[in-house]
């Protein structure tokens, strides 16, 4: 087994199938499969996902929303899809625990380190809600605090494409895919892989990511098998 304990970044869009909105019955159940199949492998797994099938605080600041209640509810959002991959994993006999950056007993508990990795050293697959709980921050922000904390060995952040390309590959058929790339590399040339804010903490704490298609099932399985799947971002 290449990690022993990973976080795993979920698009809140992927969600949301091709439907475009709310939440897809069958990708959440796709998700869970996969997730259940790298638990039996040892590994030990937390996950933040985004709510931008639900609600964006940045979009709804555009629309005349608060920028602060609108990042409140995108944090609410995220919870919503926490519940709902809970509720799916749970459906596929899969121990699973919300924790909530945001008291909101007893919907979820109170996230802590402490707590996430008491839950995972339990085998817990360990759901974590909220963001950061602060406005301004992104759920990517949000997931590599988190990896940070838990100490995961690298953060896996699934995605609608198969990895880091040097332009957005659904807009320039020309786009070369990365299998490797540095932090460095992706500064220079300027890639929105994720904000910057997450990038940083990212690299000056030493958490490596991997850019991989969650869609595809089995990919995940693949990555922690130490296959060559999506891009690697290493320091």
């Amino acid at each position: 087994m290449k990690y022993k304990r990973i976080l795993l970044k979920l698009s809140g869009e992927s969600l949301q199938g091709p439907q475009k909105y709310g939440i897809s019955t069958e990708v959440l159940d796709s998700y869970a499969r996969q997730i259940k199949e790298a638990l039996q492998t040892g590994v030990q797994i937390g996950i933040v996902i985004g709510g931008g099938n639900i609600f964006r605080g940045l979009q709804g600041a555009r629309k005349g929303f608060d920028r602060v209640k609108g990042d409140q509810m995108g944090m609410l959002a995220t919870i919503i899809n926490s519940l709902a991959l809970q509720s799916a994993l749970e459906d596929n006999d899969v121990k699973a625990k919300v924790l909530t950056s945001i008291r909101m007993e007893p919907i979820g508990e109170y996230y802590s380190k402490a707590k996430a990795l008491e839950y995972l050293e339990a085998g817990y697959v360990v759901i974590i809600g909220g963001g950061t709980s602060n406005p301004y921050f992104t759920t990517d922000s949000a997931s590599a605090l988190r990896g940070i904390e838990i100490e995961a060995d690298v953060m896996l952040k699934g995605t609608r494409v198969n990895g880091i390309y040097t332009a957005d590959p659904e807009k320039d058929p020309t786009a070369v895919k990365f299998d490797e790339i540095t932090f460095e590399e992706v500064y220079q040339r300027n890639l929105k892989i994720m904000d910057m804010t997450a990038f940083t903490l990212c690299r000056e704490n030493g958490l490596q990511v991997i850019v991989f298609d969650m869609d595809t099932p089995g990919n995940l399985g693949k990555v922690l098998a130490g296959e060559q799947i999506g891009t690697l971002v290493k320091l």
